[in-house]
């Protein structure tokens, strides 16, 4: 009888400790899709810079510029109503307390590459930094299993999903399979990095760079 309910509060346990565990990885994944809805919206600006690029410039370093006094703000007390709120919610662990660049940085990537490459250089450059690396993200955090040391904890069904995105939307783009391929190889090479939010000005750089290069020499 005592063996029985024994056995019975563990498994109570073991399920208390599972439901525990189920509801991290539940808040966790909402951070993360909030984090990645945020970066994707960043796709939008090569259509914007279709439209005016000199307006898209502007809004960008606007952007960036007022996300970071506010992010300063915040950080010394002062909670700027639901920009504030989004940055709390879309923080990863690391960043709690610490000054949150990855919105900096993402405005910046797509800022450098729409005044360093014409298009389509800079639009596949912005779509490798919002789809390449969002996906790359995602698939690595949740499916990822195969992480060797040169990755540097990073996993190769990332990589790979990375490079498949790029490809196929950098083919969209310009339907050159040369150029395509390059900007994938590129993008996959840049996300394997250990940049952490910095990923974000070295990935748009060296593929608007190589997409550039390789429209140019081709």
């Amino acid at each position: 009888m005592n063996k029985a309910i024994i056995r019975n509060e563990t498994g109570f346990r073991a399920a208390a400790v599972s439901l525990a565990g189920a509801a991290v990885d539940f808040s966790d994944l909402k951070t993360e899709i909030l984090r990645k809805a945020i970066h994707f919206l960043i796709a939008l600006s090569p259509s914007m810079a279709a439209l005016s690029r000199s307006f898209t410039v502007t809004l960008l370093m606007a952007g960036t510029l007022s996300y970071t006094c506010m992010e300063m703000l915040r950080l010394s007390g002062i909670k700027v109503p639901v920009i504030s709120s989004l940055t709390c919610m879309a923080s990863r662990k690391r960043d709690i307390g610490r000054f949150v660049m990855g919105p900096v940085t993402l405005g910046l990537g797509a800022l450098l590459a729409l005044l360093f490459y014409p298009s389509p250089a800079s639009s596949i450059a912005i779509y490798a930094l919002a789809f390449g690396d969002g996906f790359a993200s995602l698939v690595g955090k949740y499916f990822g299993r195969l992480r060797p040391d040169f990755l540097h904890g990073k996993s190769v069904e990332g990589s790979l999903s990375c490079f498949m995105v790029v490809l196929a939307v950098s083919y969209q783009v310009l339907p050159d399979v040369r150029i395509a391929l390059i900007a994938a190889l590129t993008a996959m090479a840049a996300e394997a990095l250990p940049l952490e939010d910095y990923d974000n000005l070295v990935m748009p750089t060296i593929v608007g760079f190589m997409v550039h290069f390789a429209a140019l020499t081709g």
